[in-house]
């Protein structure tokens, strides 16, 4: 059996937890967005039908009222570059402000309302019946006893029409450019074939002359502007030169060259400081190395020694080699002879004045070296003093430079303000010798069609406003509507786990429940199937069932529940506790004038309150009847006594518990028995109600094995049921389902 709401199974001997399962079911309900809103859509079709007649007539109604309007247009060319005939530049530069800029610009100009006053005065609007009529307006001080249309017209009249007829200018022009082009539509749209020909024209042409005006009277302005300023910037020129000359005088500034830059600003680039400074920079860099080169010399003949100094001096070269060759004979004649020998005595002797000869010469050396080094040594520090003096004066000249150069600033400003006013005063005489960039393309011509109103432009509107206002209506009808819709919205709005959801049917649900093919047999048998995998050892033994408010089902879905669990799992009893409105034992015929109520007051005799129900494996024991109060039986442990007792003789307990709505018996019941199944009814029961009871019931520790929804409308929801193929539904019963 294909069923639209089996469950994955679970492992052996252990079922999933209500997490799992919840996620399971909300995984399985999740609709896309799109079947939601057209399951809203189906659920409200009426409604948007009649509103999208309802805007859609009264477009049309509009549509035919409305008096027909006639648009005459006008073309223009807006050229980027004005012609120059004296090749001199003018005021207004057009090269400064990128496209965009300028034709906006242009744009703006040709909606200004100076604009729509000069064709007012052009044409004498304000003194006009028929422009007004055009408009559907009425002229300001018409039907005074003042004034009136044939009559005389004063003047604050007169001034309050023409700004009457600006605003109605301004209102009814168009402007509209073409894309990628410097053509730009004048168009103007009245009732009036030979008026809307008339401004049209008129707004063009007073364009074009009020752009040259414009020129014109820049250009008169600007020539009185630098007369009166090149006096003063002459002025200005000839005193930041004096003080510029006077303050180098004061710090003795000797300036040698100068430069100017790119920008016309003065600098100066080498003073008479500079100059000194660099040349004796260079000389006190020529004394350092020759001082270097001199220490270098004393220290190598120091370190050295001897050896050094030989290959510095031929005369040292010289006596060595005197010395060596004598110190030969020497060294021969002590071969020969004895030391006291006089050849060799006086070889000895001469061997010494050798000696004494080399170190005077070595000495003779060093002393000129070391002159030498003292010599280049005091050079340098000559130098070195010099550069230092020439540092401070040039280091007090660089301060002295700061405000040398705001002198020169200013001086450079004054010359180049004064030299641009005096250049743009010889042009500006024959700067607006041009023609105008903007010309007339095509004249406008009395339209012959109306431009609107259009019939079939505003029946599209009105359908599409019709359309969006319809949407509009059911989402928010939608999102004001609380109740559980949609089994997917459980588990979202709810966080409990969906057991099932059972069709409403035309028939009486009972008499369905008979059939094992029925949809409503096939939706509790789903029911029966996701309670198996509630707990570890199937199907929970005794459960009850309760509501948020009453005829939500809940007794029905308890009978259903209990014919299918005597179909499939054993024995069932089914235990009416709603003691406040038992409705159970009169659907079944059976007698409730015992039950419930008489064992929770004391009578033991529980067996003889068990009644069967024909031709099922179900029986069933009455609520019995009505208690002065319900919550004060319910509150002892008589019920769980009762409870024990029955799931000792039947498989299966199931209790039908009262609903939670303002009373606490359920509550009550929840501890007796091992879950509560909570009862929803479709498009009814709020989700604030709901989650209310269903937070009192976790208050009282009831262990909640899910909800069930009832009288769902599954064919409107896009879901179906079936044996093997699908079934129809009718209309909502509420008989069949109503506990």
């Amino acid at each position: 059996m294909a069923d639209a709401f089996d469950l994955a199974p679970a492992a052996v001997g252990r079922g999933p937890g209500p997490d799992a399962q919840m996620a399971s079911r909300r995984e399985f309900w999740s609709a896309p967005v799109l079947v939601e809103y057209w399951n809203a859509l189906k659920r409200h079709i009426w409604l948007a039908l009649a509103i999208v007649a309802v805007v859609v007539v009264a477009g049309l109604i509009v549509t035919l009222l409305m008096t027909p309007q006639y648009t005459a247009t006008s073309r223009i060319e807006i050229a980027r570059e004005q012609a120059n005939v004296t090749n001199v530049e003018g005021l207004q530069r057009e090269n400064t402000a990128p496209d965009q800029e300028f034709y906006l610009t242009q744009y703006s100009l040709l909606n200004a309302r100076s604009l729509a006053e000069r064709v007012e005065r052009r044409l004498r609007l304000a003194r006009k019946p028929e422009f007004f009529a055009a408009h559907g307006a009425t002229p300001a001080g018409e039907g005074l006893l003042s004034s009136s249309s044939d009559g005389p017209i004063s003047a604050a009249t007169l001034r309050e029409r023409e700004r009457q007829a600006v605003e109605l200018l301004l209102k009814h022009i168009g402007i509209s450019p073409l894309r990628g082009s410097a053509l730009v539509d004048v168009s103007y749209t009245s009732a009036s074939r030979d008026l809307s020909r008339q401004i049209a024209n008129a707004w063009v042409s007073e364009f074009v002359q009020q752009s040259m005006d414009r020129r014109l009277a820049s250009t008169a302005d600007a020539r009185v502007y630098l007369e009166s300023r090149l006096q003063g910037l002459r002025d200005r020129l000839e005193q930041s030169e004096r003080d510029l000359v006077n303050y180098a005088a004061r710090q003795g500034i000797v300036r040698l060259s100068e430069t100017q830059t790119e920008g016309g600003r003065t600098r100066t680039t080498q003073t008479l400081a500079s100059s000194d400074l660099e040349q004796l920079n260079r000389l006190l860099v020529q004394a350092t190395a020759e001082r270097s080169a001199a220490e270098s010399r004393l220290g190598a003949a120091q370190a050295a020694g001897s050896t050094q100094l030989a290959l510095a001096n031929q005369s040292l070269n010289a006596l060595r080699q005197r010395r060596a060759e004598t110190n030969a004979e020497y060294q021969e004649l002590l071969v020969r002879f004895e030391p006291q020998y006089p050849a060799a005595v006086a070889a000895e002797e001469k061997l010494k004045a050798l000696d004494r000869a080399i170190a005077s010469e070595e000495n003779r050396i060093r002393t000129a070296y070391s002159n030498e080094y003292a010599a280049a040594r005091q050079r340098e520090d000559a130098l070195r003093a010099r550069v230092d003096n020439l540092l401070d004066r040039l280091d007090a000249e660089n301060r002295s430079s700061i405000q040398y150069n705001i002198y020169q600033r200013e001086v450079d400003t004054n010359r180049e303000l004064y030299d641009g006013l005096l250049q743009r005063y010889k042009e500006i005489g024959v700067a607006g010798v041009g023609t105008n960039n903007i010309s007339i393309v095509d004249d406008a011509f009395s339209p012959v069609d109306p431009s609107s109103p259009r019939l079939v432009l505003n029946m599209t509107l009105a359908l599409l406003l019709g359309l969006g206002l319809a949407a509009l209506v059911i989402v928010v009808l939608e999102n004001l509507d609380e109740s559980i819709r949609e089994p997917h919205q459980i588990p979202d709005r709810l966080n409990v786990p969906l057991l099932g959801a059972v069709p409403t049917v035309d028939n009486d649900a009972l008499e369905e429940i008979e059939d094992p093919k029925s949809i409503v047999s096939e939706a509790y048998m789903t029911v029966r199937t996701n309670l198996s995998f509630s707990t570890d050892h199937g199907v929970p033994r005794t459960v009850a069932l309760t509501s948020t408010s009453p005829s939500e089902g809940k007794s029905t879905s308890a009978y259903s529940l209990a014919r299918v669990l005597g179909r499939t799992s054993g024995s069932v009893v089914l235990v009416d506790v709603d003691m406040r409105r038992p409705v159970v034992a009169t659907r079944l015929g059976l007698d409730n004038s015992r039950g419930v109520a008489n064992y929770l007051a004391g009578d033991d005799d529980w067996e003889s309150l068990i009644q069967s129900i024909e031709g099922s494996n179900v029986s069933f024991i009455a609520a019995g009847p009505t208690p002065p109060s319900a919550s004060e039986l319910l509150s002892g442990d008589r019920l769980s006594s009762l409870v024990r007792k029955l799931s000792e003789k039947f498989d299966h307990v199931i209790l039908d518990s009262p609903p939670m709505l303002g009373l606490s018996d359920a509550p009550l019941i929840a501890n007796a028995v091992e879950g509560v199944i909570y009862v929803i009814e479709a498009d009814r029961t709020a989700v604030r109600a709901s989650r209310s009871a269903l937070l009192r019931l976790r208050e009282s520790r009831a262990h909640i094995l899910g909800a069930l929804l009832t009288k769902y409308r599954a064919k409107q929801s896009g879901y179906g049921y079936g044996y093997g193929y699908g079934y129809g539904y009718g209309k909502d019963e509420t008989a069949g389902q109503a506990a």
